[in-house]
Parts: C-alpha cells; sequence; structure tokens
C-alpha cells in the first residue's frame, strides 16, 4: 500500500477514533446528568416519604395522648364524686361535731 494511503487510513482511523470518544463522553456526560436527576427525586421521595411517616407518627402519638388525658379526667371525675358522696354522707355527722363544739365553747364561756 503506497505511503498517501496509508496516511489517509491513519487519519480517518484518528478521526473515527476522535468521534467514538466523543460520542463516548456526550453519552457518559448524559448517562450523569440522568444519574444525578434520578438521584434527585429519589431524594425528594425518601424526604416526602419521611415526612409522612412523621406526621403519621405524631397523629398517633397526639391521638394515645388524647384518650389518656380522657382516661384521666374520667378518673379524677370518678375521685371527685366519691370525695362529694363520701363528704355529703358525713355532713350531719360535721354539723354535730361542730354543733357539740359550739355548745362547748358556749358552756366554757357561760
Amino acid at each position: 500500500m503506497p505511503r498517501p494511503e496509508v496516511l489517509d487510513r491513519i487519519k480517518e482511523a484518528e478521526q473515527e477514533a476522535d468521534e467514538i470518544v466523543a460520542e463516548a463522553e456526550e453519552d457518559r456526560d448524559e448517562r450523569l446528568a440522568e444519574a444525578r436527576e434520578r438521584a434527585e427525586e429519589i431524594r425528594e421521595q425518601a424526604r416526602e416519604e419521611a415526612e409522612a411517616d412523621a406526621e403519621a407518627r405524631l397523629e398517633a402519638a397526639r391521638k394515645e395522648i388524647e384518650k389518656e388525658r380522657a382516661e384521666l379526667i374520667a378518673e379524677g371525675e370518678n375521685a371527685r364524686e366519691e370525695l362529694e358522696a363520701e363528704a355529703a354522707g358525713r355532713e350531719d355527722e360535721v354539723v354535730e361535731y361542730v354543733t357539740d363544739l359550739f355548745e362547748e365553747a358556749v358552756h366554757v364561756q357561760t
């Protein structure tokens, strides 16, 4: 093969190699951009899921606190009612006791 043809073929091969490298670099850049975009989508989805999970847990905790609050209020009301009933049952006894104390105090002064 004559030298000019060999040189032309070498130049063509180099040009083809340059084109292949350029295409590969372009393809790499596109894939990196797509991968970064996908990674951002995944991060955003994970953030949204984490927020939704946190909100659900917070709501569950609020419901549990409200339930416990209602139970405590009911227990307090029951205890108050029991104390009121006990006090009402002892009312006559207390009136009699106070009256006796008053009468003793009056007798002491006379």
